[in-house]
């Protein structure tokens, strides 16, 4: 199951200034559903509105690589819009290319260095095992804007030291999230991951049980918890727990595979 990251932050687009170059765009690529929009962004290419609804439409049906052909169409009338390089940069990240997500987040800190741009980045090169990711979590540190953004860094770093194996500076970092926001349910998770990776599942369903006890509907935490009793041979236990994340959350497609290979399915 996909391990957490930082939330995804939203901004707001800024209006395009320049005339767009003409991008020739092959109407039968586009989704049914989007085709309408399409058809209207076509008769009035001018407008940034429209051309972003039809990127918001698109990524809402899995269409990422035309999402991000028309964010570039975008970046051809305004290069220097902090907000398009965003938008690229987090559908980039969604569609998995890490590169292309790092040079666009590059892009927009260079125009405009805000803390969410900043913070995302870090995030991707935690996630690499880049100490970049610790240096601009304390360029964010240093901007002094509140608990919210001290447990996003610590967070991140935590995410960063988990990765590199330096387990207890991540443990610490995650009891930073926490102490400056108790309801940070990644902080929790990545924190439990950290003692199941290193075979001591009673602290891990200790952390595991602490999240659901601040979340009793967070699917997740359930997940985990079975794994964590399958881990300890807990068969009766796993199996309750799978159970109990599937009831909440009927999508997880590996809770519905370990209780099939437990014999419960």
């Amino acid at each position: 199951m996909k391990r957490y990251f930082i939330p995804v932050f939203f901004i707001i687009l800024f209006g395009c200034q320049q005339k767009e170059k003409s991008v020739t765009h092959q109407s039968l690529l586009i989704p049914e559903a989007a085709q309408q929009l399409y058809n209207e962004v076509v008769t009035y290419p001018d407008s940034t509105a429209l051309r972003i609804q039809l990127v918001n439409v698109l990524d809402s049906l899995g269409s990422l690589d035309l999402a991000l052909a028309q964010m570039d169409s975008l970046i051809v009338r305004d290069s220097v819009n902090y907000g398009i390089w965003f938008h690229k940069a987090q559908l980039s990240e969604k569609a998995g290319d890490t590169i292309l997500a790092l040079r666009s987040y590059d892009k927009a800190a260079r125009i405009y260095p805000s803390p969410d741009v900043l913070l995302s980045m870090a995030n991707l090169y935690a996630e690499k095992k880049d100490n970049k990711a610790l240096i601009l979590c304390d360029q964010v540190e240093q901007l002094r804007l509140g608990r919210e953004y001290l447990a996003h860094c610590s967070f991140i770093k935590g995410v960063y030291y988990a990765r590199t194996g330096e387990l207890v500076k991540a443990l610490t970092s995650f009891d930073r999230c926490i102490s400056n926001d108790y309801q940070y349910m990644e902080a929790y998770m990545e924190k439990g991951f950290v003692y199941y990776d290193t075979q001591q599942p009673n602290k891990a369903i200790a952390i595991f049980n602490q999240a659901i006890e601040i979340r009793p509907t967070y699917a997740d935490a359930f997940y985990w918890l079975g794994k964590t009793y399958e881990q300890k041979a807990d068969k009766p236990s796993a199996i309750q727990e799978y159970q109990r994340a599937l009831v909440l959350d009927p999508s997880i497609q590996e809770a519905k595979e370990a209780l099939q290979r437990l014999g419960a399915g």
